[in-house]
């Protein structure tokens, strides 16, 4: 965990507020200082331990330099607040570019630190604001900066908003404002409970895991109401208090937890989640601040041993809650089951949960759930897409057709489902139809190596030589170690004479790919046919090097001596081939060929 020093002079603060300005800085890095190794979309809890992907991150780093710029401000003031440092606001700006350039909500912190001057440093009321030319500089610094960030980032990635569909932000979707706003608040709740109590965590919230607020008769509506009246109430002990160290802890606190949360809140644009833990890093650390200052002020008007005992019960809790989810990130399927349990609406939650089993090989409950991801999301063109695969390896062909064309139909440009579909109908003899779903799958997405590769083989099938030899070779030009192109491409030559050609696509394939047996098995067969033994041979016995338990490579390989009139050799590798497959076809009648050679040979020098 980074270490901090904390012990930064802040002016006109007393010593009750320096000491909950340091908790809450050390409480938020401690929060954040933990990190891991999962590949995940989507974040984690803000209380518990985070466990985060390469992804979540830039949420990470984002807090970090968010809670350094913010420290380097407050070290602008080391002598006083009329003898600040300029060069410690510029380089506080600069951490807050930094922050920016990780997540867009780290140029919230400008705001924060704003904040933090006048009510920490200046000590000042609002209407205060016009005889304080020192802060009115810093302020203009501030937001001279934040322009500056604004228009820099508007410059390198333009003024168009990301295009989010309806699963990832319902509410924003609604044509009816009051349906909109309701559910914008009732979101504001859940994420003011996941600070409160975050026992419900997921991976992801989207895809109907938050249903909509349809009605005045939801008792859902009840939430937003309540967290109005909590924060109506925060704001006027912050405005109104008599006690102006109360006004200035919690009219603070107040900033930390909203200022942050605004990019997400959807107030000025669309964000594409309905909740996001992740969000709620740099919120959390106005929500430890006032925690903390209930904590101090229950002990001065309770009892504190009871305050003792239940701020450490809170913290076990937490520490629990944190230990248990934690075991929850350990691998993929127990933090994909985990969700299910909280958001069993979630459509992308069963894909997630489908796609763990099919690749450790449990098709059948992967079945199960990509079907209920179908079912919640008919339009779930990837878990169709997976699900048709499935069935296609089962040969369930028929309902396989029908799932990968609803796929396409309902997202014409899935290419990937196009090029399944004409697999699909390839095996189930529909030849043109094939044909077309690959040309498809091609027109959506020009750079498809394995799409070139399945039309060869529909090509081949129709006795399309030429077209199939095209088809492989954009295949390996668009992935040059694509094996199965390149020995199709050996083996088509092969079959319709062209030694020569065979014979330099060979090795023109293994200059990219020198060990591979099978490219090697294959050009040595064209080899032999030349009668270029030798070097057949060399090509036969490096593939064996590399995989030596192939019985038709043995098998071959007995045939070139046999050709070649190395008898026992021939006869060594026939029996080494039938000993690991005794089935093979040819060996057996050519072994059979080759003893009676050897008879009569040794009945001829008898």
């Amino acid at each position: 965990m980074p270490y901090w020093d904390h012990h930064i002079p802040l002016p006109k603060l007393g010593p009750v507020h320096s000491r909950l300005v340091t908790a809450f800085v050390a409480l938020i890095c401690f929060i954040n200082g933990y990190d891991g190794d999962f590949v995940f979309d989507d974040s984690e809890a803000i209380i518990n331990n985070k466990v985060a992907g390469i992804v979540g991150r830039a949420d990470l780093l984002c807090a970090l330099f968010f809670q350094l710029s913010f420290l380097v401000y407050c070290k602008a003031f080391q002598g006083g607040d009329k003898k600040f440092s300029v060069l410690w606001i510029f380089s506080s700006i600069l951490l807050c570019a930094v922050a920016m350039l990780c997540k867009e909500q780290g140029i919230t912190v400008l705001g924060v630190n704003a904040a933090f001057d006048i009510l920490m440093v200046c000590n000042l009321n609002i209407y205060e604001l016009a005889h304080r030319s020192g802060l009115l500089m810093r302020l203009a610094l501030l937001f001279l900066g934040g322009s500056f960030l604004l228009y820099a980032r508007w410059r390198i990635m333009g003024t168009g908003p990301p295009s989010f569909t309806e699963v990832d932000n319902p509410a924003s979707f609604a044509e009816n404002v009051i349906l909109r706003i309701v559910n914008y608040n009732y979101y504001y709740s859940l994420n003011a409970w996941l600070l409160l109590c975050p026992w419900w965590l997921c991976f992801d919230w989207s895809m109907g895991c938050v249903p909509l607020i349809k009605s005045a008769t939801d008792w859902r509506i009840v939430w937003p109401l309540l967290l109005w009246c909590c924060l109506m109430g925060l704001v006027y002990q912050a405005l109104c208090s008599q006690d102006s160290n109360k006004r200035r802890t919690l009219t603070f606190g107040l900033v930390l937890l909203v200022i942050p949360f605004l990019p997400a809140s959807n107030l000025f644009f669309r964000v594409g989640f309905v909740i996001a833990e992740r969000v709620l890093y740099l919120s959390s650390a106005g929500y430890c601040l006032i925690l903390a200052y209930a904590v101090g002020y229950c002990s001065c008007h309770w009892k504190k041993h009871k305050v003792c005992v239940a701020t450490l019960t809170l913290l076990c809790v937490n520490v629990a809650r944190s230990a248990q989810r934690s075991q929850h990130w350990r691998s993929e399927q127990s933090l994909f089951t985990s969700a299910v349990s909280v958001c069993p609406l979630n459509a992308k939650v069963h894909y997630n949960v489908g796609k763990n089993l099919a690749d450790r090989g449990n098709q059948s409950a992967a079945i199960k759930y990509y079907r209920e991801a179908v079912r919640l999301h008919p339009k779930y063109v990837h878990a169709m897409n997976n699900l048709g695969n499935i069935l296609k390896e089962r040969n369930e062909l028929k309902e396989a057709e029908e799932l990968l064309s609803s796929a396409v139909h309902i997202q014409p440009d899935f290419a990937a489902a196009w090029m399944n579909l004409g697999i699909v109908q390839n095996s189930l003899k529909k030849l043109d139809e094939a044909e077309q779903s690959y040309r498809n799958a091609i027109r959506f997405r020009k750079k498809y190596p394995d799409c070139y590769y399945n039309l060869g083989r529909l090509y081949a099938d129709l006795n399309r030589s030429i077209d199939a030899l095209n088809a492989w070779r954009n295949a390996t030009i668009l992935k040059p170690d694509h094996s199965l192109a390149w020995n199709n491409m050996v083996i088509l030559l092969d079959n319709t004479g062209n030694l020569a050609q065979a014979e330099l696509i060979g090795k023109e394939a293994l200059k990219i790919l020198p060990k591979d047996h099978t490219i090697m098995f294959s050009l040595a067969n064209v080899l032999g046919k030349q009668e270029k033994y030798k070097e057949s041979e060399g090509f036969f016995l490096n593939a064996l090097k590399i995989n030596p338990n192939v019985a038709s490579c043995h098998g071959n390989l007995a045939v070139l001596y046999h050709r070649w009139g190395k008898l026992d050799l021939a006869k060594r590798h026939y029996e080494l081939s039938l000993r690991l497959d005794p089935s093979a076809p040819g060996t057996k009648e050519n072994y059979n060929m080759l003893k009676r050679k050897l008879e009569q040979r040794q009945r001829t020098v008898g």
